[in-house]
């Protein structure tokens, strides 16, 4: 028998929002449901009533409740969600309007700031009109290249309140990578910072700026936040104006509330972006009520949130967790923002943090906490964390040792809930059970409403193997469509391919006999540093138009815990690797794409593999220098090779 590392306390089962959800579905359906086990069957196998019932009791807000919660289980893709109804985003988020915290902001050398529910209702108030007198209506598209701040959330809110759909990227991102994907999209209004703070040192965003803005003609208003300056210089940047000016020109001081456009279900309220592995990254286009009921059941009944709780997740605005951080305003918790480097100026910046802001939900990285371990930091001894009841981890697998170090170092009595899922569905597969034990290396269980299994290499369910994640029926949170892909191919190749009907994630994973997840990692050909899902084609890109390159495949190898990026280069004639090249090779990834791009090593090579339609085989290089075998070599142009990679020093170290 497996010995669990934490089993909550008969206390905080009684108070759990998960218990109280099982006694409504119980009162509400005629039911008996005592256990996880028991619920989650039933959230699986009665796929409306349970969605029916998170919607309720979630208490959205919906000018026009729904008709039928879903039309047709058997289209995967296709099935609509919710309709009839009728309801805005950004009013489910904005439905406490006291003066309860809502935001806590803190930069790396800059106090906490704190904006309360009132104070965040009246700027989104403000910039809403702003927005609507600058023309932007229902659909049209608003972007964010900025860092974590609260005008961030401003804007977000604000645009999808007048039925804009939101886009954002880190400003870490160089010109193309923002071009890559902003450019497809065609936004309106751009949101930027003059720059952003990371380890101590700043980082001007404009410079960046006045190259993405000639790239997107469809820009009418570049609005800018000051954010290391007072009042950052913004010329040369077209249509550019200041943010504090931009709201000035439309606040009359009648300005009360922000107009809740409503509309259906499946407005469009996100487009999040695939990581570009064959090309230039897929804009998933996400809709409004199931991204809403999809984060308010994995914050409520997963992660336990409530209205006097303090989350924090340390996230860029980049990346999926920032818009699932930003629902928790939905629960009325008050949610702080983290802007800068998680070690700067030492280990316990964050733990500082913990404890002067009472955090109860502390979430990061896989990454994180293994170099917490490896710097030696004991922030249970160092800091008082009494109120901390929760520790959240994505990104990439929780390794045991981190699972240990967590319980030993942090916090013995603590909710460890490694969690996992994608930018694709903007949620997870896997998360955290507040009512359940936690084992080493093992995610407590699988989402509910979430009909995930293993899938063996015939496509059959199995149980305590390695298997593929598959997900067998439709969610709420599935992407309504892909940008530009009328037809709708491009999403059924991101998915549905393998195994028609069923949704496949490309991740491989094990559920257990006491019903938790291990997570293996990737098995498609996507780069996952740090948790950060990266495409090769964006390095491709920047790598191959140097002349001293004649080829090149990145690929992801499991290194300590995580996994980083190796490139593999063939160069041109008479050219040598020198250190000079490699940093050349770096310094254009890294100002082109992003730091997260940049390899952890470049090793030459005298082939590059291919099929025999002339595209490369990542996914066997990545099995041969992890002495895995490689299946399918028949299809390669040039098996032998593969022969080039196997036991290389390079990667030892």
């Amino acid at each position: 028998m497996k010995k669990p590392l934490w089993e909550p306390s008969e206390e905080r089962v009684k108070d759990a929002n998960l218990t109280r959800f099982m006694a409504f579905v119980n009162r509400r359906h005629g039911t008996k449901f005592r256990c996880y086990d028991e619920l989650y069957r039933w959230s699986v196998e009665d796929i409306p009533a349970f969605w029916g019932a998170v919607w309720e009791f979630g208490g959205v807000i919906a000018s026009q409740g729904c008709d039928t919660v879903v039309d047709d289980l058997t289209r995967m893709p296709g099935a609509r969600w919710f309709l009839g109804s009728r309801l805005n985003f950004a009013e489910n988020l904005l439905r406490y309007r006291d003066d309860r915290v809502a935001l806590i902001f803190k930069g790396e050398e800059r106090p906490a700031v704190h904006i309360t529910y009132a104070e965040l209702f009246d700027r989104v108030a403000r910039l809403s009109t702003a927005l609507r007198n600058a023309g932007v209506t229902s659909g049209d598209r608003v972007a964010g290249f900025m860092p974590n701040l609260p005008e961030t959330v401003t804007a977000m809110l604000a645009a999808v309140s007048l039925g804009a759909v939101w886009s954002s990227c880190s400003p870490d991102f160089g010109i193309s990578g923002v071009l890559d994907r902003f450019g497809q999209i065609t936004p309106t209004v751009l949101f930027t910072a003059d720059g952003y703070s990371f380890n101590g040192r700043r980082f001007d965003s404009l410079e960046r700026v006045r190259g993405i803005i000639p790239g997107l003609p469809s820009v009418k208003h570049v609005v800018v936040v000051p954010y290391l300056e007072e009042r950052p210089d913004i010329d040369g940047i077209s249509r550019a104006i200041l943010w504090d000016e931009f709201v000035a020109a439309s606040d009359d001081g009648t300005a009360k509330s922000p107009v809740f456009t409503q509309l259906p279900a499946e407005h469009p309220l996100y487009i999040m972006y695939s990581s570009g592995t064959t090309g230039p990254p897929k804009c998933m286009v996400q809709g409004a009520a199931g991204i809403l009921v999809n984060h308010m059941k994995e914050l409520m009944l997963h992660t336990d949130l409530k209205r006097e709780d303090t989350i924090l997740y340390m996230t860029t605005c980049g990346w999926m967790m920032w818009n699932w951080l930003v629902s928790s305003l939905a629960i009325g918790a008050s949610v702080v923002l983290y802007d800068g480097a998680p070690f700067y100026p030492d280990p316990g910046a964050l733990w500082r943090l913990a404890e002067t802001e009472g955090i109860t939900v502390f979430g990061a990285s896989a990454r994180y906490l293994s170099a917490l371990e490896k710097a030696g930091a004991r922030p249970g001894r160092e800091y008082d964390l009494t109120r901390l009841k929760a520790i959240l981890s994505t990104g990439s697998p929780l390794a045991g040792e981190s699972f240990r170090y967590v319980y030993r170092e942090i916090k013995k009595d603590v909710q460890l809930a490694s969690i996992s899922g994608g930018t694709d569905l903007n949620g997870c597969f896997a998360l955290g059970n507040p009512i359940g034990p936690v084992y080493e290396g093992e995610l407590q269980c699988r989402g509910l409403g979430m009909r995930v299994e293993a899938f063996d290499e015939e496509g059959h369910p199995v149980i305590n193997r390695k298997g593929e994640l598959v997900c067998t029926a439709p969610f709420p949170s599935m992407p309504l469509y892909f940008w530009d892909d009328p037809d709708g191919r491009k999403y059924r190749k991101a998915y549905f391919e393998k195994h028609p009907n069923v949704w496949a994630h490309g991740d491989y994973i094990e559920i257990t006999d006491t019903g938790g997840v291990i997570i293996y990692g990737r098995s498609d050909a996507t780069l996952n540093p740090g948790g950060v899902r990266i495409g090769t084609a964006e390095i491709y890109r920047q790598v191959e138009t140097l002349p001293e390159i004649a080829d090149s495949i990145a690929v992801g190898q499991r290194w300590e815990g995580d996994e980083r990026v190796i490139l593999f280069v063939t160069l041109a004639k008479g050219v040598e690797l020198t250190e000079e090249l490699k940093e050349r090779i770096k310094r254009s990834i890294r100002e082109n794409v992003s730091p997260r791009h940049v390899p952890a090593r470049i090793i030459t090579v005298a082939d590059i593999p291919y099929t025999i339609n002339m595209k490369k085989v990542e996914l066997a290089v990545r099995n041969v220098i992890h002495g895995e075998p490689v299946k399918n070599r028949d299809a390669l142009a040039n098996p032998e090779a593969l022969d080039l990679y196997r036991d290389l020093p390079e990667l030892m170290n």
